[in-house]
């Protein structure tokens, strides 16, 4: 009944665009004034502002600039992956990494290799890989005559250049995803002054025993000033392995902190596991192999993922890259079979699509994360799929899942004059591009979708937000 509720609502989007309603519209007078005065503040052309109201019960386009324009969706494109994996794989959903046995175990002693396997896991954080090799120890292994061999093949990408897309690759947003990702890839750094060591300490968080930090930073006098708290830091080797950091920090200055992401994502996993391992009481003095997991390898410890529902809350409250990226990898690979795969991915959400009747069949969802230069939506497309989430089995782990205006994940700082509560927004920047999607609730009770996407310039250094907030002020006092 949903489903053919949802065709009739895809069906009046199709009609409202066709006879040339709001969807469409292009005059002043189609547009809320004071959402006209917004983008006249903002030194933006019309042509580059699309933006959808729809009512999700009766599938009306209530107002509607520029609707059927493909535009970049920047991370709002994550709603469309994350309701995707929702309705395919279900909340209680969850991923699943394997410690097995390559050799005989006496006495809590396994001559042989502990094999680590990965099952693509988003939020495999440093507290719970620490759980994870806690449990290990709790069953009663205590050393490792062999090797740890890390068994990620449960993904199979293309060699990938981080740094493609804007030149940071050790940035956080910019990690690659992997099988066996551990804490996002990433190292905190604490720069901090000590006076009495006449020294400038670095603490780094996690502390792998393969990466190398190189302090070259000098105590400088005086107070704290432009050129007394001047630190570079550079990744020094290709593999990640080893960082430099130079320059001057004064006595007087505050600490800093400073994360990236370092080492592969294999060393990573092994490099963590060998400092929690002999933090943990347990005896390791072997290597790290890269190969898959042998059939005659002997199950030891199968640990769960949080669930589904709480991987989607975090990835669209946060806007996590490489989480949205490892949802799309799963649906592809519970479609299709292992190795997951971006095209398996890809096929899958456009399989989906159109099994619910909806409209994305020209969008180019790239890898799902909207950190693309590719991904195209038009406003009318992404409010489709917003509507069929609405009346969709999980609508309240979905709704749930989208940051609230004023209070929490990337829309806290935003629009705090609107009620509490009533504001539920994804969020989408990049260079040129500002976007928010989701539900706006009125003083009436009534729950509309809206979807808002700015391509210009202009929309860099926060010009969009006052438009997106004129919206949704405009739908708050009229609808």
């Amino acid at each position: 009944m949903l489903c053919v509720h949802w065709v009739h609502i895809t069906q009046a989007l199709a009609i409202a665009v066709a006879l040339g309603s709001p969807a469409n519209a292009t005059g002043l007078s189609d547009i809320p004034a004071p959402v006209v005065q917004a983008i006249a503040a903002q030194h933006l052309p019309m042509r580059a502002v699309s933006f959808a109201i729809v009512d999700p019960d009766s599938g009306r386009v209530l107002a509607s600039l520029n609707g059927d324009t493909p535009r970049s969706p920047a991370s709002t494109i994550k709603l469309i992956t994350t309701f995707a994996s929702l309705d395919l794989l279900g909340p209680a959903y969850v991923w699943q990494t394997r410690a097995l046995l390559r050799g005989d175990i006496k006495d809590g002693v396994l001559d042989g290799d502990l094999v680590l396997q990965g099952g693509g896991d988003p939020y495999m954080t440093l507290e719970r890989w620490w759980k994870f090799v806690r449990l290990l120890r709790d069953q009663g292994l205590k050393a490792i005559r062999g090797d740890v061999v890390i068994d990620n093949t449960a993904f199979s990408l293309p060699p990938e250049d981080p740094g493609a897309f804007d030149g940071r690759p050790n940035r956080a947003y910019n990690a690659r995803p992997d099988a066996l990702m551990v804490n996002f890839q990433s190292i905190d750094f604490r720069i901090a002054p000590n006076a009495d060591s006449h020294q400038v300490q670095i603490v780094a968080t996690p502390a792998p025993p393969n990466l190398v930090v190189d302090n070259r930073i000098g105590l400088a006098t005086g107070r704290c000033d432009t050129f007394a708290d001047r630190v570079d830091f550079e990744v020094a080797s290709e593999q990640w392995d080893r960082v430099v950091f130079s320059g001057a920090l004064s006595a007087h200055c505050a600490q800093l902190s400073l994360v990236r992401v370092l080492l592969k994502a294999p060393d990573y996993a092994f490099g963590t596991f060998v400092e929690l391992w002999r933090q943990l009481g347990g005896q390791f003095a072997g290597k790290m192999r890269i190969e898959a997991a042998a059939p005659d390898d002997q199950p030891f410890l199968t640990f769960d993922s949080v669930d589904l529902a709480e991987v989607i809350r975090l990835t669209n409250k946060f806007s996590n890259n490489l989480m949205a990226r490892h949802l799309l990898l799963t649906v592809g690979r519970e479609r299709y079979g292992a190795p997951a795969t971006l095209d398996k991915g890809v096929q899958a959400i456009a399989e989906w699509a159109r099994g619910r009747s909806l409209d994305l069949q020209d969008i180019d969802i790239d890898n799902g994360s909207g950190l693309s230069h590719t991904t195209h939506i038009s406003a009318l497309q992404m409010a489709g799929a917003l509507g069929a989430a609405y009346h969709s089995r999980y609508a309240p782990e979905f709704i749930a899942s989208l940051p609230l205006a004023g209070v929490d994940g990337t829309m806290k700082s935003r629009m705090r004059n609107a009620p509490a509560g009533s504001v539920r927004l994804k969020s989408g920047h990049l260079d040129d591009v500002s976007g928010v999607a989701g539900y706006v609730t009125t003083p009436a009770g009534k729950t509309l979708i809206l979807v808002s996407l700015i391509n210009d310039v202009h929309a860099n250094n926060g010009g969009g937000e006052p438009v997106h907030a004129a919206i949704v002020a405009w739908m708050q006092g009229n609808l």
